[in-house]
C-alpha cells in the first residue's frame, strides 16, 4: 500500500506521527464506454464553451457561481486555505463507542506509526481499547475539513470520516405515522424466524455475485466470441418475481416460514455455517427440488418398467 498522507494525531500535548492509507478498495470490474456498432471507444473531452478548444489539466480551475457572477479558484488558491495547510488530526473529544451513528461513517483509513518509537501510537491505541470510547477528530484531506471517528482494528489505529450533521437527511416519511397492532403471537412467530437464521457474521462468506457472474460472461466472450450461449454459461435462469401480485396474511407468512426453516434445518449448511447470503438461491433450490420430485413420482406411476416394478417389489419386501 502506498501512504496518501502524513500528518500526526494530536490531543494535548501528545504527538503521534502517522501515515494515513485508504482501508478499503472497489473490486468492481473496470468498464468503459465504446460505441455498439463499431467498438470504438467513447472519449469526454475537456472542451472549453467559449473558444471551443480542449484544455489541459493544468489549465484547469475550480469556480463558484452565484447566478450573476464568477469567482475563479485556482489551485493555489484552495492551498492557501489555513485548513488545507494542517497536517494535524486533532483530537476534539473521546465519546463512547456505541454513541457513534454507522449511518454518519463515510471512508476508512488505516494509520501507520511514522516514527522510530511506537510508544504513543501504542499507549493511544491502549487507552482506546481499555476505556472502549472512539476519539473524534477535525483534520483536513484533500481540500476539505473532514470530521472522523478514530477507532481501534486489532493492533492498527483506523480513522473513519464522518458525514457532518446536516449532510444526513432526516427520515420523514407519513406512512410510519400510524402504529399497527402488533401481537404477541406475531412476535414469537417473528422471534422464532429470526432464530432459524441467527448466527456470526463472518464477511468471508459472502461475495459479490454480479461482480462474479460478469467477470465469467467476459471470461466466456473472450475464449468463444459473441456467438457465446448465456444460458449454457450461466444455466437456465428462471425470472425472479417481486411477490408483488399475491397478498399472504402475515401471520400465515410467518408460519409457513418459520415451518419451511425447521423442515430444512434453518438458514445454516454444513458445518453449521449459516447460507445467509445465498438465501435466494436456497429457495429457487427448494422448490426446483420439489418439483423434480413431483415430475419424478409422476414418470414412475406412468412408467410400466421392470425396474419400476423390481423397485417396488424389494420395496414391500423390507420390513415395516
Amino acid at each position: 500500500m502506498r501512504a496518501i498522507w502524513t500528518g500526526a494525531i494530536t490531543f494535548g500535548l501528545v504527538n503521534v506521527p502517522v501515515k494515513v492509507y485508504s482501508a478499503t478498495e472497489d473490486h468492481d470490474v473496470a468498464l468503459h464506454q465504446v460505441h455498439d456498432a463499431d467498438g470504438g471507444r467513447i472519449r469526454y473531452k475537456r472542451v472549453c464553451e467559449i473558444d471551443g478548444k480542449t484544455i489541459p489539466y493544468e489549465h484547469i480551475a475550480k469556480a463558484y457561481d452565484d447566478g450573476e457572477r464568477t469567482v475563479v479558484l485556482t489551485p493555489d488558491d484552495l492551498a492557501s486555505l489555513p485548513a488545507e495547510r494542517s497536517r494535524e488530526i486533532d483530537v476534539v473529544e473521546f465519546v463512547p463507542n456505541d454513541q457513534l451513528d454507522p449511518l454518519m461513517f463515510d471512508r476508512s483509513y488505516y494509520l501507520e506509526p511514522d516514527s522510530k518509537s511506537l510508544k504513543a501510537y501504542a499507549l493511544l491505541r491502549r487507552t482506546l481499547e481499555d476505556s472502549e470510547r472512539t476519539a473524534i477528530v477535525n483534520f483536513a484531506l484533500r481540500q476539505k475539513t473532514r470530521l472522523g471517528a478514530l477507532r481501534v482494528r486489532g493492533d492498527v489505529l483506523v480513522l473513519q470520516t464522518l458525514l457532518w450533521n446536516d449532510e444526513v437527511r432526516e427520515a420523514s416519511f407519513p406512512s410510519l405515522e400510524d402504529s399497527p397492532r402488533i401481537t404477541q403471537r406475531e412476535l414469537d412467530l417473528s422471534a422464532a424466524l429470526m432464530e432459524s437464521f441467527a448466527g456470526d457474521f463472518e464477511p468471508e462468506k459472502f461475495s459479490d455475485e454480479y461482480q462474479d457472474e460478469l467477470r465469467k460472461l467476459i471470461e466466456a466472450k473472450l475464449e468463444q466470441g459473441d456467438t457465446i450461449d448465456t444460458a449454457e454459461t450461466f444455466g437456465e435462469q428462471e425470472e425472479k418475481s417481486s411477490g408483488g401480485g399475491e397478498v399472504i396474511d402475515l401471520m400465515e407468512a410467518l408460519q409457513r416460514s418459520v415451518e419451511r426453516s425447521r423442515g430444512s434445518g434453518g438458514a445454516k449448511g454444513s458445518g453449521g455455517e449459516k447460507s445467509a447470503a445465498k438465501t435466494s438461491t436456497a429457495k429457487k433450490s427448494a422448490a426446483a427440488k420439489s418439483a423434480k420430485s413431483a415430475t419424478a413420482k409422476s414418470a414412475a406411476k406412468s412408467s410400466g418398467s421392470a425396474t419400476a416394478g423390481k423397485t417396488a417389489k424389494t420395496a414391500a419386501k423390507k420390513p415395516a
